[in-house]
């Protein structure tokens, strides 16, 4: 039977992902591993199902905090992007700052915004902000940096002034990079949120899988998590998709032979 490539495309990962769950419920059932140790994805899954009524306000408390903290993180990665970017001198004064804040663990940061915000929805949303501006950054001010001087010459000729060269040529040569940040950055917003929500919040799905585990329920823990990945994928889908709809002319289509 001839598949074709469009169909093995996805056919394929979608196989390895489902192996994958396939040999970790047969192991567990194999070595007789108990659900307090490695819970079956079985379980998980009816766990997810049957708590779902209780599970869905936290779910939802954390994927507003996180779109939340996500959108300012834009707002504030884009704007410092295009100041690194397009400025030399703001790039050798904000780049080292940037690099040196990103390597602080956010874990230490929390208690800190606990400090001045107390607990609640806004140390998460503060801790979601933080967590994903530098790859935005850095993505932002990298499309703007590697701009073909000869573009910019073309429109400096014709009388384009700074604003109208960065306007119609910088940020549309970095979209494809500013996409590319937004689907790490948007997984990384989840992991600032949960980890916000673990020290200071009493709603959440981080919440939730502090007190599953401190009463020994790893199979609750693990359905949260199972939450969080499901949440982190879909907002990746939709990055992707979005990026494939407005930068699908910088992306290469290789011609696949079929088999």
């Amino acid at each position: 039977m001839t598949f074709s490539p469009r169909f093995r495309e996805y056919f394929d990962p979608t196989a390895l992902i489902l192996s994958i769950f396939v040999i970790w419920e047969l192991a567990c059932l194999v070595f007789h591993v108990s659900p307090i140790v490695l819970p079956r994805p079985s379980q998980i899954i009816t766990m997810l199902i049957v708590q779902m009524p209780a599970l869905w306000p936290h779910i939802l408390q954390t994927l507003v905090t996180t779109m939340i903290g996500f959108t300012a993180g834009i707002a504030l990665g884009v704007l410092l992007g295009v100041i690194v970017g397009v400025s030399r001198k703001a790039y050798n004064t904000a780049y080292p700052l940037l690099v040196g804040f990103s390597s602080i663990p956010k874990v230490a940061v929390v208690p800190i915004l606990v400090l001045w915000f107390g607990s609640g929805a806004i140390p998460a949303i503060l801790t979601a902000m933080v967590t994903c501006v530098f790859p935005i950054v850095v993505n932002v001010a990298t499309g703007l940096a590697t701009t073909e001087p000869e573009m910019e010459d073309v429109l400096k000729a014709l009388g384009a002034s700074r604003r109208q060269v960065l306007w119609n040529v910088g940020l549309p040569r970095a979209m494809p990079y500013f996409f590319a940040s937004l689907k790490i950055a948007v997984t990384l917003a989840f992991v600032g949120t949960v980890l916000s929500e673990t020290v200071a919040s009493n709603r959440g799905i981080g919440t939730v899988m502090m007190m599953a585990s401190a009463s020994f329920d790893i199979t609750l823990a693990f359905a949260g998590l199972f939450a969080l990945a499901i949440l982190g994928v879909l907002l990746y889908g939709a990055f992707a998709v979005l990026e494939q709809r407005v930068c699908g002319w910088a992306s290469r289509k290789n011609d696949m032979a079929t088999v």
